[in-house]
């Protein structure tokens, strides 16, 4: 007779021999498997995060460097994004993110995508935002401690730059509507923008590389026979805005413009003398011609009593080389030159400088470096027919307006804080910023990386 084991060694032989379970230890090694990879996703995750703050601080930074950096100093400049970047990252509760020595000034080759540092530019900035072990502040891990590492250095990197929209570097640019009426050519690379919107007649030509511009594409006022009527319009629309920055600096260019040491003082136009450092002043009256009294690589001043007072150079003069600085009206008469001239007025009349007709506005020299000439005005700039830019500017506070036959202009930057209003029968060369570099100009920003 058979003895049945005992009731322990039958459960023990019943566990080593069932089935039952076998899963339980692989769930158990592909539990520990989902921590691992969840904890490592909590890490990267996490470091992800603080990346983004810190690249957010570092662009806001950089923006803000760059824009002081116009009319402060490198010092000056630094504390101002630091204090800018310490608004979005405390250093109370982040600990120093960034301090003087993470900012960098220099130039950005946007073709080779190459900071490079120099000292007392203006042009670019290069800024980090760090959370590193050494400043304290690195980032604390959760599952990787685990495997010794029990925090990480994180650092975020923004460069930005200036840059001048084309915009601005040859074309009619105006606050309000541009109104440009039939038979005219546009050149590649000419630029029409309106932050209202832009007014075309029949019969223009915009040939490739034109822009018309203004806040939406779609405000385009045009005759009722379409596009067609227009050729290469339809290709030269684009929907855009800006901040005419400019038309601010008017009041400073004025001002300035006689100072050696300001960025508004031009050394093409005006000679310094050796001993005294200081620029030759002309002062003149109302009465006297602007030919008569006009001394080469001088200052010309002149006040005037009155809003309707005018000074003139008169029909068929010309003048070379030297800033007129006035309250007047300015008058160009009738088949006048003027070259490698400035002319700044106080004046808000409408008409505070006029072109007679067939006035010219720097030489014709084929997009030659030098021989242009700059207009600025706190009131607004008109012109009788058959006006002649060449590598010249008109800074406007208010409307510019000019009339036919506008037909030599090679050349020509136009900013008004009103209209832009032209007739008919022009021919806008272009001639990619040659022969303007006097030009007066605001500096835009943008990230570059």
């Amino acid at each position: 007779m058979t003895q049945n084991p005992p009731f322990v060694a039958r459960l023990l032989r019943r566990f080593t021999h069932t089935q039952d379970g076998a899963i339980t230890s692989f769930g158990i090694f592909l539990v520990i498997a989902m921590i691992c990879v969840g904890g490592l996703g909590l890490d990267v995750a996490n470091a992800i995060m603080v990346r983004t703050h810190l690249q957010v601080a570092a662009d806001s930074a950089a923006h803000a460097a760059l824009v002081a950096r116009e009319y402060r100093t490198e010092a000056e400049s630094k504390a101002i994004a630091i204090t800018i970047a310490s608004q979005s990252l405390p250093p109370s509760k982040f600990g120093t993110t960034i301090e003087a020595g993470d900012i960098t000034f220099g130039t950005w080759d946007a073709a080779t995508q190459v900071f490079t540092a120099s000292p007392g530019s203006d042009d670019a900035v290069l800024v980090n935002t760090q959370r590193l072990a050494g400043r304290g502040n690195s980032v604390g891990t959760f599952f990787l401690r685990f495997i010794g590492m029990n925090h990480l250095d994180v650092i975020s990197q923004s460069v930005f730059e200036t840059y001048y929209p084309t915009c601005f570097l040859e074309g009619f640019v105006a606050q309000d509507v541009v109104d440009i009426q039939s038979n005219n050519t546009y050149d590649d690379g000419f630029c029409i923008h309106s932050n209202t919107h832009v007014e075309v007649n029949n019969g223009n030509t915009f040939l490739d590389g034109v822009i018309v511009s203004m806040p939406n594409r779609g405000d385009l006022v045009i005759p009722s026979s379409g596009p067609g009527a227009n050729p290469g319009l339809q290709d030269a629309l684009r929907s855009g805005a800006y901040r005419l920055r400019v038309l601010n600096r008017i009041d400073d260019i004025i001002a300035n413009v006689e100072d050696p040491s300001s960025d508004y003082f031009r050394t093409a136009y005006v000679d310094i003398d050796p001993l005294t450092g200081d620029p030759e002043v002309v002062t003149f009256s109302k009465n006297d011609r602007i030919q008569d009294i006009w001394v080469e690589g001088a200052i010309h001043k002149a006040t005037c009593n009155a809003a309707n007072q005018t000074i003139t150079l008169s029909a068929n003069q010309s003048v070379h080389k030297g800033v007129i600085v006035t309250n007047c009206q300015v008058s160009l008469g009738a088949n006048s030159l003027i070259t490698d001239v400035i002319i700044v007025t106080e004046n808000t009349n409408t008409d505070s400088i006029k072109g007679g007709s067939g006035a010219q506005i720097g030489l014709d020299d084929g997009c030659s470096p030098g021989g242009g000439a700059q207009l600025v005005t706190l009131g607004g700039f008109t012109s009788a027919a058959n006006l002649a830019i060449y590598g010249g500017q008109i800074i406007a506070a208010k409307t510019i307006d000019f009339e036919s036959r506008a037909d030599g202009i090679e050349g020509v930057s136009m900013v008004a804080g009103e209209e832009i209003d032209g007739t008919s029968l022009m021919n806008m060369g272009f001639c990619g910023g040659l022969g303007m570099e006097n030009n007066f100009m605001a500096e835009y920003f943008r990230l570059a990386t």
